[in-house]
């Protein structure tokens, strides 16, 4: 099974001052995609520099020519489906159809209560995380769209011309629990993991593979149930959550292991961060670029 290897650019740069270099970088280095995070701010991050990701994008589009862009993830935490939609659309145009839609239902960061909100319940994170991937598929491959929801609506909202990509730009649907696996299983391109967070802090790499092989093993089973061949789906894995966390970036060796492990769980994309200095994705930049130049061939 081929494995491709993208890496996701976190928007802590001046586009003027590293941003743009570090896109254009990603693409020379042959990544199949180059991501960033839809946040308002992140975690540790949050004092420091942090920027817009569809503006990002916009301008990542516009400085690569081969490169696969996206978010990874977007969530309705501070988003609206006929907004998003629009500005999707457009992005996908200025990219000449390069991008895709990473989407979750979100967590309790910053972002969850940024609009003055109170934090949502689990039940209601998925409730709206539903709807909202519905109502976005359809404003995506509908040119006319009025569709009453219990939490995002939308009367008479045009999108023409629609999608370079058709029917739309595919949804990478980031899930772990039964409703969010159906979602993939039914609008999603591609499948998103992080990993199980309950091993992050004191899990062991072994316990982190048995635990994805079960959440690749469940998706196939919504799969079938929406009567889809789970092979249809790109199973994405985001690294940097495992109990390994960056070891896997400390050298080739440690990289092809990694990923031999995961290809053999069904995976076919391995996202690995920009390095970071001085933050949880600092890394050697220069075993980083092996990594991403070498350790494919070497995996066959």
């Amino acid at each position: 099974m081929s494995l491709r290897l993208s890496t996701v650019i976190l928007p802590v740069d001046r586009w003027h001052e590293g941003g743009r270099r570090k896109w254009r970088h990603a693409e020379d280095l042959g990544f199949h995609a180059a991501y960033t995070y839809d946040h308002l701010s992140w975690r540790t991050f949050r004092d420091g520099p942090w920027f817009g990701a569809l503006p990002t994008l916009t301008a990542a589009a516009t400085a690569t020519e081969r490169l696969r862009l996206g978010t990874l993830v977007t969530s309705p935490n501070f988003r609206h489906p006929v907004t998003l939609a629009k500005e999707l659309m457009s992005l996908d145009d200025v990219s000449a159809g390069r991008i895709t839609l990473g989407i979750g239902a979100g967590g309790n960061g910053f972002d969850a209560t940024a609009l003055g909100q109170e934090p949502w319940t689990p039940k209601e994170r998925a409730d709206r995380f539903g709807e909202f991937v519905a109502l976005l598929d359809r404003l995506l491959t509908k040119d006319a769209v009025t569709e009453p929801g219990t939490f995002y609506s939308a009367d008479e909202v045009r999108n023409i011309p629609g999608c370079v990509q058709r029917p739309r730009l595919p949804f990478a649907v980031a899930a772990t629990g039964p409703r969010g696996l159906r979602l993939a299983a039914r609008y999603g391109q591609a499948w998103v993991t992080t990993g199980d967070p309950k091993l992050y802090e004191e899990g062991t790499p072994e316990q982190s593979v048995a635990a994805l092989g079960g959440q690749v093993e469940k998706l196939g089973k919504a799969c079938a149930e929406a009567g889809r061949d789970v092979a249809e789906l790109d199973k994405i894995l985001l690294t940097g959550f495992t109990p390994d966390r960056n070891r896997p970036l400390e050298s080739v060796d440690a990289f092809v292991d990694f990923a031999g492990r995961h290809r053999e769980l069904g995976f076919t994309e391995i996202v690995i961060h920009w390095p970071v200095p001085d933050s949880d994705f600092a890394t050697d930049q220069a075993v980083f670029e092996r990594i991403a130049t070498e350790a494919l061939a070497q995996l066959g």
